[in-house]
């Protein structure tokens, strides 16, 4: 791994919120990517300028009633104002008069802007998108009759318009479609736009191409003219709709890019009926159709839980596809978690959908019993109860909640007979504190030591197993339900921290026949992963042996409350699940902070000899940029996806090494940490890159 410390790009708050607006307007973010697109808006200054002032208007009215500073930084506040002032500079030729209609239509735009987006997230939990902009660009075309001194005359000149002759016309139009975004619809403004979004986004441009292509084949299917269907400046729509259901608010994949597909087809219907009714009032399209087509979509998506919903948004669909791949296994998929209800070692039984009982409304539950090196269930004969190992054992509490329910009267069964009358048994209901019941069956008569209404967390000694109820043998039964009734339908879940035989899991669901033991926190470890805000860990950076620098983190947090190790503007988030520690992701680019990272993605808050487990890594963080992107958009259009897998092993108590690998890329790193009770991460390494943590 090649070490690229590369210094830090630092602009005002003030201006970073500015120039964010501009990158929003397109998909994407960052100070550079707006603070480009704002340079190439100047090609066409009188429609730059007014976008400009549109939106120090809008930025200072916030800060002047308060607005909280935090909202105002992505730009997601200020981008509708940026859009009204370019829809009024591309109207009108700057003067008093024309600043004093966008301050106006930039305040407006503002309070629609935080309006509307409140009233959408809280009720329909949408965007906004640029709703505001269409209504107030719409109220200043309207009003333009009256204010015809204001015109722009002979502000642009003829050859700003002029098509590159060496380019298929097509790709003129597609120019200046998006040229068009920004209300500069020309070649030169749209092919600049083009490869500022090639750079920071190659899905975005393809996404943008297929929709304008899809989009205006389709019209010209309905009005028998390519070329017409070409040169109509609402195409643009065609371009936003395609990239916000097919990369943004959709994770990029061949379903997703279907549905951009369909949206885009649906849009045609919908611009021509809305031009038609808007040209009789001298009104352009803007984004109307846009926005009804990608509201109605990432509504009824969520109505039926589409599974490619991304939860997180990062600053390109190639990132926030990256995190997706990266996180989607890295933690359960259900917010219901248990502990296992035993210690020691264990055999599933019986699993989800099992051939027996586990069938129907009862089909998510687990069964579980004790074997020996021959998986029998029993010593001697199996004639009597005791013959059985999981007899008598001790059963623990999966959850942390309430027992609302205990039965311990009924009788155990011999071996070879059943109570179909009591089919659960003895048992145990307890209501977890997030909102859902476990049910615990077939304990051993009168061993139960819960009483009902009794707060117990989880690994609390709740019985002992039995045999009671429709149990052909000893074992543990244990379910999650919707209500507390017995015998009500279950709920999916997942187990967390646990291992089979050598391999740690942070969660998930062993197979049958699979021995299982749980793996409890011990404070050794969840002390060496315990940082305290504003806590400063610095390190000697060496290479191949030899000090090359120093680096020091340090320990915030974010809005949301989850820690992160900061150095200069990169953060490194962490935290801990289910008695795991884990890095979550990297954001910014750092060098050290990403060694750390690969070093420790994740570890279980316990120790086992020889115990190791698996992990995802970002290939983005892991190949760079340029591979990481690649990999990211081919990942977009292929149903096998490049992966980087790491696996990691406990050495000793405090030693951990690791092996990380994307087979695509033929790329392979060796890892290796040191963990200490007063330095905590004392050392660690990848490849040859090696930092030493300094004593205080």
């Amino acid at each position: 791994m090649t070490v690229i410390d590369v210094k830090k790009w630092r602009l005002p708050t003030h201006m970073n919120a500015i120039l964010s607006s501009y990158s929003d307007v397109f998909f994407i973010q960052g100070k550079i990517s707006g603070t480009l697109l704002f340079i190439v808006g100047l090609i066409n200054y009188n429609t730059a300028l007014s976008g400009l002032f549109s939106i120090i208007i809008a930025y200072a009215f916030a800060h002047f009633i308060g607005f909280n500073k935090e909202f105002l930084k992505s730009g997601f506040y200020t981008y509708n104002p940026l859009l009204s002032g370019l829809a009024i500079g591309h109207l009108y030729e700057i003067n008093i008069l024309t600043l004093s209609i966008i301050a106006l239509a930039s305040i407006l735009s503002f309070l629609i802007t935080v309006f509307l987006s409140n009233v959408f997230y809280h009720f329909l939990g949408l965007q906004v998108l640029s709703i505001p902009f269409v209504i107030i660009s719409s109220l200043v075309y309207l009003a333009s009759g009256r204010l015809s001194n204001l015109y722009v005359n002979s502000l642009y000149t003829d050859s700003l318009y002029d098509d590159f002759y060496f380019l298929p016309h097509f790709l003129n139009a597609f120019f200046k479609s998006m040229g068009a975004i920004i209300f500069m619809p020309n070649v030169i403004t749209g092919a600049l736009i083009s490869g500022l979004i090639f750079f920071k986004s190659r899905l975005i441009l393809v996404v943008a191409i297929f929709g304008f292509l899809l989009g205006c084949g389709i019209n010209s299917v309905f009005n028998g003219s390519w070329e017409q269907s070409l040169n109509n400046m609402n195409n643009f729509n065609y371009i936003l709709i395609a990239i916000s259901i097919g990369c943004v608010f959709n994770i990029p994949s061949p379903k997703s890019l279907i549905l951009a597909g369909i949206a885009v087809a649906l849009s045609t219907l919908l611009i021509n009926a809305v031009n038609v009714f808007w040209a009789q009032y001298g009104i352009p399209v803007f984004t109307l159709p846009f926005t009804l087509i990608t509201l109605s979509f990432v509504y009824v998506l969520g109505v039926v839980g589409y599974p490619l919903r991304p939860t997180v948004f990062r600053s390109s669909p190639e990132e926030t596809l990256d995190h997706y791949l990266t996180a989607k296994d890295r933690f359960a998929n259900t917010f219901i978690t248990l502990a296992l209800p035993f210690s020691g070692i264990w055999s599933v039984w019986q699993g989800f959908n099992g051939q027996w009982t586990h069938q129907g409304f009862w089909r998510y539950a687990y069964d579980f019993v004790i074997t020996d090196e021959l998986n029998n269930t029993y010593r001697d004969k199996g004639t009597r109860l005791e013959d059985y190992y999981a007899f008598g054992q001790t059963v623990l509490s999966p959850v942390r909640g309430r027992v609302i329910k205990v039965i311990s009267h009924l009788v155990d069964n011999p071996i070879g007979a059943v109570d179909t009358i009591n089919n659960w048994g003895n048992l145990v209901i307890i209501h977890d504190e997030r909102g859902y019941f476990v049910e615990i069956s077939h304990f051993a008569k009168e061993s139960i030591v819960v009483y009902e209404g009794q707060w117990v967390e989880p690994g609390a000694h709740l019985g002992l197993c039995g045999n009671s109820g429709y149990s052909p043998q000893p074992h543990i039964h244990l379910q999650v339900q919707a209500t507390a009734f017995m015998g009500s339908e279950t709920l999916p879940f997942t187990f967390v921290h646990y291992h089979e035989e050598n391999q740690y899991f942070s969660h998930g669901l062993p197979q049958e026949m699979t021995r299982v033991c749980s793996v409890l926190p011990t404070a050794f470890h969840e002390q060496l992963t315990t940082f305290i805000l504003d806590e400063t860990l610095t390190y000697n950076v060496y290479k191949d042996g030899k000090k090359i620098d120093e680096a020091t983190f340090v320990v915030r947090m974010a809005a949301d409350s989850t820690f992160y190790f900061s150095r200069g503007d990169a953060k490194l988030f962490f935290g801990k699940y289910a008695g795991t520690f884990f890095i979550y992701h990297l954001e910014g680019h750092d060098p050290y902070l990403k060694c750390l990272y690969l070093s420790l993605p994740s570890v279980p808050l316990a120790y086992k000899k020889e115990l190791f487990w698996k992990d995802n890594i970002s290939n983005m963080t892991y190949l760079g940029y340029f591979s990481g992107g690649l990999s990211a958009f081919l990942n977009a259009f292929t149903p096998s996806k490049i992966s980087t897998k790491a696996e990691y092993k406990f050495i000793s108590e405090t030693q951990i090494s690791g092996r990380i690998n994307n087979q695509f890329f033929k790329s392979k790193s060796d890892t290796n940490i040191e963990l200490d009770a007063y330095l905590k991460l004392k050392s660690f390494k990848v490849n040859n890159i090696e930092l030493k943590r300094k004593s205080n």
